[in-house]
C-alpha cells in the first residue's frame, strides 16, 4: 500500500476508535481533496506536503476531538497555500468546517508599523476565533506542535523565531487550556533551539542517569501500590522524572545543579473518587515524611484552567524527596488534555452554548481588556495574563476569585464588575479594613465598600492594581468620563516629555510635519492623542520617542540632499595635501556653528559626515575625521584602532582631518554596546528590560550562546551623548550574571 494511504487508514482506524459512527467517506473525501490541492509542494525535509495535515489531524484525534475538527485539520493549510477557497470548501464540508479552516489558517500578511503591532493584531484575531469556538486554538495548538517535532529542517535564524514565539504564546496557551502533555512537548523541543546547550547538558545527564532513575520509580512505585493494595483501594500508581525545560527553569532561575532539584520525581496515585483521594493522602503521610508548606489542594481550589488534584511533597527512607499528585481518572484526564478531556461537541452541544461556558471566560476578558492596548503593552501583558501565579480569594459568599500575585482590593473589585470597581470606597479583608494597596494573600475573605456617590476611580490606582482587567477597565472609565481631563493631563505629559527629549512643540505641530506623525499614531488630532495619553491608552515616552526618530529621518533625509549638493561641489577640494588640511584646521569660524549631524568640520560649512561603524561615536567622545573618496568625511572616535595614529597608512595622513561636536540640542546618535554574561535562563530579557527602564531606543539585539556556558549579547541604541551612554552601561552592569559591559571599537 501507498505510505500516504497507509497513513490516512491508521487515522481513520484512530478516530473510529472512540467514534464508531465515523462518517468515514466524508472522512477520506477531504483526505482527497487536501492531497489533491497539495499535489507537487514539498515540505522543506523533501516529503510531501500532505505529510504536515496528515500528523496534525492524528494530534487532533489523540485528543478525540470531533470530526469536524479531524476534517479542518487535514484542510488546514489550504486556503493558505492552494487556490481553494471558503465558499469551495463550505459547499463541499459544511460552513462549520469551513469557519474552523478559515480560524486555523495563518493570518494573511498585512503592513503594520511594528513587528510588535503586527503580532498584537494576530493574537487579537486568534483570540477573537478562539472565543467563538475554541475548537480553533486546538487544532492551531496541534499544528504548532508538529511544526515544532519537524523544526530541524528549518534555518537557525527561523529555528529561534519559531521556538521563542512557542514559549511565549503556544505554550501558555496550552498551559490555559489544561492541556499539561501537549504543553510540556512545545516547552523541551522550544528549549532545544533557544538553549542548545542547556537542553543537551540536562539531557545527557538525565540519560547518564538513567538507570539509577528507573530503579528509585520502580521502588517507590512498589511500596506505594502495596499500601494500596493492603488497604484495598483500587488505583494505579505510577512515576516520572520530570520534563526538561522544568528542571531547566529550575536549575537557571534557582542557580542549583541538577542534584539539587527538590522534585525531580514526582509520582501519581490515580484512583476512583474524592473522598478516596483524601484518604490515600493520609496513607502516603504515614508512609513518607512529609515537608512542611509543600502541600496544596487544587480539588477543592482547582487552578482556573480546571486541573484538580493533591499534591504533597515527601521524603522516603532514601533522604530524596519526591512529588506525589492524587486525583482521579477524570482529573488525570483533564490534567492531560484539558478543554478536549470533557469535549462538548461529543454530545452534540451547540456551538453558540460552548462559547458561553465559563471555562473560556478568560479569552473573553483578555479580549475586553486590550480593546485600547498599546501594541507593545499587548504583547507584554499578554505573558503576564498567561503565566502570572496566582491567588485564590473569597468573596463573604465564598466564592472563589481568581487574581495575579500581588493583586490588590481594587483587582479584587474590578474582577466581580467596572460598577463595583468604579464605586469602590474602601475595602476589608479578613473583616479588617485594609489600605487599597494591601496585597490579598491565598485564602482572604475580601469584602467591597461602595458608595452610589463615588467619584470614581484614581489615577494612583493604575498603579496600585495588578491584574490587566482591572487597569483597563479603569482606563476605560477615564476615556470615557473625563475627556477634558484627559487632554489637559496628557497635554501635560506629552509636552514634558517633548522637553526631555529636546523637542519643542513647534517642531511637532509644523503643518509640514504634523499630518504624517499623526497618521503613523493613528490618531486623527492631537486631542485624540492627548486624550489617549491622558487615559492611558498610549504612553507619551513612546510615542515622543517615535516622534523623534521620524523628524531625524526628516531631517537626515533633507540634509543628506543638501550635503550630496554641496560635495559634488567641493569634492576637488576634499582631497587635498598634508599642508593644506593643517591650514584649513587653523582656520577659526566666524559664525555660530551649526551642523544637521551635530559635527562641524574645521573650515567647511554642511559638509557630509557620517559615522563609522567600527567605533559609533557619540557626542562627547572626543573624535578625528577621515576624508573618504566621495563619501564626504567619516567620523572616528579617537581611541578607535582604525583611526590610532600608529595604523594610519603614511599616504593617507592628508586626509585625517580635526572635526569637533556642535555645541547645544544634539539628535539622538546609534552607538553598538556588547555585554559579556553568564549565559541563563531570562538573561535577555532582563538586558531588554533594563533598556526599557533607561528609556533609550533600541535599534537592534541579539544574543548568542557559548560553548562554554557564556552568553555575548549585542545591542545598539540611540543616546544623546557620552553621558546618558554611561548611564545605559551602568544600568547593564547591574544585570544578574553580566560581568562586563563594553563599548564595541575595530
Amino acid at each position: 500500500m501507498d505510505p500516504i494511504l497507509e497513513r490516512y487508514q491508521a487515522l481513520e482506524d484512530k478516530v473510529k476508535g472512540y467514534n464508531p459512527t465515523l462518517d468515514v467517506r466524508r472522512l477520506f473525501d477531504a483526505f482527497s481533496f487536501a492531497d489533491s490541492a497539495h499535489s507537487g509542494q514539498l515540505r522543506k525535509s523533501g516529503e510531501p506536503y500532505i505529510i504536515h495535515p496528515l500528523a496534525v489531524a492524528e494530534i487532533v484525534a489523540e485528543l478525540e476531538l470531533d470530526t469536524d475538527s479531524i476534517i479542518a485539520a487535514l484542510l488546514h493549510d489550504v486556503i493558505e497555500d492552494t487556490g481553494a477557497t471558503h465558499e469551495e470548501i463550505s459547499k463541499r464540508f459544511g460552513e462549520p468546517v469551513a469557519l474552523l479552516v478559515e480560524g486555523v489558517t495563518k493570518l494573511t500578511k498585512m503592513q503594520y508599523t511594528s513587528k510588535e503591532e503586527e503580532q498584537m493584531e494576530n493574537l487579537r484575531k486568534m483570540f477573537m476565533a478562539m472565543a467563538k469556538d475554541i475548537r480553533v486554538i486546538l487544532i492551531k495548538i496541534c499544528d504548532r506542535l508538529h511544526n515544532m517535532r519537524t523544526m530541524e529542517y528549518q534555518s537557525a535564524k527561523k529555528q529561534r523565531e519559531k521556538a521563542l514565539e512557542t514559549m511565549e504564546i503556544y505554550a501558555p496557551i496550552a498551559h490555559r487550556l489544561g492541556m499539561q502533555r501537549i504543553k510540556w512537548e512545545l516547552e523541551d523541543t522550544s528549549l532545544k533551539y533557544l538553549d542548545p546547550v542547556g537542553y543537551r547538558e540536562i539531557a545527557d545527564e538525565l540519560s547518564a542517569r538513567s538507570s539509577a532513575h528507573e530503579e528509585f520509580l520502580a521502588t517507590i512505585q512498589k511500596r506505594i501500590q502495596g499500601r494500596m493494595n493492603e488497604e484495598n483501594i483500587r488505583c494505579h500508581v505510577y512515576g516520572r522524572v520530570k520534563h526538561t525545560y522544568s528542571i531547566y527553569r529550575k536549575m537557571y532561575t534557582q542557580n542549583k545543579t541538577l542534584d539539587e532539584i527538590f522534585d525531580l520525581y514526582a509520582f501519581r496515585v490515580i484512583v476512583t473518587d474524592v473522598p478516596t483521594c483524601y484518604y490515600v493522602l493520609g496513607c502516603i503521610h504515614d508512609m513518607f515524611n512529609p515537608v512542611l508548606g509543600r502541600f496544596k489542594d487544587y480539588i477543592s481550589t482547582p487552578k482556573p484552567n480546571g486541573y484538580q488534584s493533591l499534591h504533597t511533597t515527601v521524603i522516603g527512607r532514601e533522604g530524596i524527596p519526591f512529588e506525589v499528585q492524587i486525583r482521579t481518572q477524570e482529573m488525570h484526564n483533564t490534567a492531560e488534555y484539558g478543554i478536549a478531556a470533557h469535549w462538548k461537541y461529543k454530545q452534540g452541544m451547540a456551538n453558540q452554548s460552548l462559547g458561553t461556558e465559563e471555562a473560556f471566560e478568560w479569552v473573553r476578558k483578555l479580549l475586553e481588556s486590550q480593546q485600547d492596548a498599546d501594541p507593545d503593552e499587548f504583547v507584554s501583558t499578554l505573558k503576564v495574563d498567561m503565566f502570572a501565579d496566582e491567588v485564590f480569594v473569597f468573596t463573604p459568599q465564598g466564592d472563589v476569585k481568581s487574581l495575579p500575585a500581588g493583586a490588590t482590593p481594587i483587582d479584587f473589585a474590578y474582577s466581580i464588575h467596572s460598577a463595583v470597581g468604579n464605586r469602590m470606597t474602601g475595602a476589608k479583608v479578613n473583616g479588617r479594613i485594609v489600605p487599597f494597596e494591601a496585597e490579598l494573600k491565598s485564602g482572604d475573605i475580601v469584602e467591597v465598600i461602595t458608595s452610589k456617590t463615588a467619584h470614581g476611580p484614581s489615577r494612583d490606582w493604575l498603579k496600585l492594581c495588578k491584574s490587566n482587567e482591572a487597569r483597563n477597565k479603569i482606563r476605560q472609565w477615564f476615556k470615557k468620563e473625563r475627556r477634558e481631563e484627559n487632554i489637559a493631563t496628557g497635554r501635560a505629559s506629552f509636552e514634558a516629555e517633548l522637553k526631555h527629549q529636546g523637542l519643542t512643540l513647534a517642531q511637532i505641530t509644523d503643518e509640514n510635519v504634523l499630518p504624517g506623525l499623526l497618521k503613523k499614531s493613528r490618531f486623527g488630532t492631537l486631542d485624540e492623542l492627548y486624550n489617549a495619553i491622558g487615559y492611558g491608552g498610549v504612553s507619551a515616552v513612546k510615542t515622543v520617542a517615535r516622534f523623534r526618530d521620524e523628524l531625524i529621518r526628516l531631517d537626515k533625509a533633507a540634509a543628506d540632499r543638501l550635503s550630496a549638493e554641496k560635495l559634488a561641489t567641493t569634492a576637488d577640494e576634499l582631497i587635498m595635501p598634508a599642508s593644506a588640511a593643517n591650514t584649513v584646521s587653523a582656520q577659526k569660524p566666524h559664525a555660530p556653528r551649526r551642523s544637521q549631524s551635530g559635527i562641524v568640520v574645521e573650515g567647511l560649512d554642511n559638509c557630509l559626515v557620517k559615522f563609522a561603524k567600527c567605533c559609533t561615536p557619540v557626542p562627547g567622545d572626543p573624535v578625528v575625521g577621515f576624508i573618504t573618496r566621495g563619501f564626504g568625511v567619516s567620523v572616528h572616535r579617537s581611541d578607535c584602532p582604525n583611526a590610532l595614529v600608529e595604523n594610519r597608512k603614511p599616504e593617507e595622513a592628508g586626509r585625517w582631518i580635526k572635526v569637533d561636536w556642535v555645541d547645544g540640542d544634539l539628535p539622538g546618535y546609534s552607538t553598538a554596546l556588547e555585554l559579556s554574561a553568564k549565559d541563563r535562563d531570562g538573561l535577555t530579557l532582563d538586558v531588554a528590560m533594563a533598556l526599557s527602564t533607561v528609556k533609550v531606543k533600541v535599534n537592534s539585539l541579539s544574543a548568542r550562546a557559548m560553548p562554554d556556558g557564556y552568553a555575548i549579547i549585542s545591542v545598539v541604541v540611540e543616546v544623546r551623548d557620552r553621558d546618558e551612554l554611561l548611564g545605559v552601561v551602568n544600568k547593564l552592569s547591574q544585570i544578574q550574571s553580566v560581568y562586563q559591559v563594553k563599548r564595541s571599537v575595530g
